[in-house]
């Protein structure tokens, strides 16, 4: 029984043991690494940016040293048009002009995808199609494991991954093999999506959070995209956030980009009629449905148009079947520009932003909006001024506020110009400045201080090192371990008799 409990106890502890006698598996940091882990002593210190503020001084967008960036995302930034996606090609066009190095892995199902971005090199892994929500594709990098290659060769200074999605699990992996930071950047509010997607099972919604809370405690950092979410997150348990600083491109979207042309196809060719317009996914949890009564009770003078596409854009068009509703599908660079400047005010029915970037588009191109207060919209929206918060699902607040848009011609007009001050004052160059020159930074420095002790030492020198182990390396070490009599005088305690000689 005693030589048994022995041989377990030997089973568990030899590569404990060994996995701090071993040399570290994961590559050596590049000669940046050390510098950024300075900057991070004195970021965290003295670049304590708020992102409520506004007005907060970024950096220089150059302060610290170029380092090298892992970045791994899914669904696809670059065939896939949303706010995220914008987030993600203006953060990287900023990061080159940085200096820093990035490698990109995502999944993407489609013919030819793309194999660069800003001269980035793009690694696309298997995926599949998620059921639930077959519009994107996810990957879990199997059988592939493109993402662990892509360490070893490209030895990152820190993991920037973004979350909810299956890559994330990959992404915890290979954070704990390689033992590189972990920055994780939350765009989708996974909880309210499995409510409203799945709410029939019992209990979804917390077994939603469990799934949040279990991946982002174990990452250094976690970026939300508003401070409603972090305060939420925060709320249930979550540490170490920050929020994402918001942009705006406001050369791309600009009142200049109105257009009768564009007016007279949103509209049915009935450019008069006062026009809303409703840009974004159509999904179940985006609301869309919400705008019809909300349609209906403005009257016959009043035409909607929705821009985009989703899994229910057909069951939509068959509802709107008989208003005044135009559907143009998905559309991007200067029309969707145009159709934002050529309405007269936006409606967001969705309770579910995690910050809405198409509200801001809209601000920035001179069109009001009344939007839903829930989420991460109250953070861009001062409600009277820059344009109106309603209730979720209250028809008669929505319609009340868009009756004073269009009745009210100097309110309007003094909103319009207020949309867009208020757009101009977030810059896409600010926000990455944050990110790299603070944000990184301090992922980097929780790094290290959770790098040893409590969970965080089974996380970096245990996990990682143990599955990386090879066996022969362990074998030789035990080898040595014994023939140093490391364990011998522990091994043949008790009654057992020693052997004369080692090996005989």
């Amino acid at each position: 029984m005693k030589s048994s409990i022995r041989a377990i106890m030997l089973f568990l502890t030899v590569p404990i043991v060994c996995s701090f006698l071993l040399p570290s598996p994961s590559p050596s940091p590049s000669p940046n690494l050390s510098l950024q882990l300075q900057a991070a002593s004195s970021a965290a210190k003295t670049a304590k940016v708020k992102p409520l503020d506004p007005t907060a001084p970024a950096p220089l967008l150059s302060q610290n040293p170029p380092m090298k960036i892992a970045l791994l995302v899914e669904p696809t930034p670059f065939n896939y048009v949303s706010g995220y996606s914008n987030r993600y090609n203006e953060m990287l066009r900023y990061i080159k002009q940085a200096g820093d190095d990035v490698s990109i892995l995502t999944t993407d199902d489609r013919p030819s995808p793309p194999t660069s971005a800003f001269g980035y090199p793009i690694a696309t892994t298997l995926g599949f199609r998620f059921p639930l929500y077959n519009h994107v594709c996810v990957t879990f990098d199997l059988p592939e494991l493109k993402g662990l290659r892509l360490m070893e060769k490209f030895r990152p200074d820190i993991i920037h991954i973004s979350s909810p999605g299956f890559l994330l699990f990959a992404a915890l992996i290979y954070a704990r093999v390689m033992r590189v930071p972990l920055i994780m950047s939350y765009h989708t509010h996974l909880p309210h999506y499995a409510k409203e997607y799945l709410g029939y099972i019992p209990r979804i919604e917390d077994f939603a959070w469990f799934l949040v809370k279990f991946a982002h405690t174990r990452a250094d950092l976690t970026l939300t995209t508003s401070p409603q979410i972090k305060k939420e997150m925060e709320g249930r348990g979550i540490k170490r956030i920050d929020v994402w600083r918001k942009g705006i491109d406001t050369v791309r979207f600009d009142p200049k980009f109105k257009s009768v042309s564009t007016r007279k196809m949103m509209t049915d060719d009935n450019p008069s009629d006062f026009t809303l317009v409703y840009v974004g996914r159509l999904g179940a949890e985006k609301r869309v449905m919400d705008i019809k009564p909300i349609l209906e009770k403005l009257g016959p003078k009043t035409r909607l148009c929705i821009v985009g596409d989703g899994p229910q854009a057909s069951e939509l068009r068959r509802e709107f079947k008989g208003t005044n509703t135009v559907f143009t599908g998905q559309i991007t660079g200067d029309s969707l520009s145009s159709a934002f400047a050529s309405a007269d005010a936006f409606v967001m029915p969705s309770d579910s932003e995690t910050l809405g970037f198409v509200v801001l588009e809209s601000m920035a191109s001179g069109v009001p909006v009344v939007a839903c207060n829930a989420g991460g919209i109250p953070s861009i929206i001062e409600h009277g001024k820059t344009s109106y918060l309603a209730e979720p699902g209250d028809t008669d607040e929505f319609v009340k506020y868009l009756e004073i848009l269009r009745d009210d011609k100097e309110k309007y007009e003094d909103m319009k110009r207020e949309c867009r001050k208020e757009a101009e004052k977030f810059s896409w160059e600010a926000a990455t400045s944050v990110l790299r020159n603070v944000q990184y930074p301090i992922a980097m420095q929780n790094f290290r201080s959770r790098s040893f002790g409590g969970y965080g030492g089974v996380r970096t020198a245990f996990l990682g090192r143990v599955w990386r182990i090879k066996f022969a390396w362990l074998a030789k070490k035990v080898k040595r371990l014994v023939t140093l009599g490391f364990f011998r005088d522990w091994w043949y305690s008790g009654e057992e008799e020693k052997p004369k000689e080692l090996g005989q």
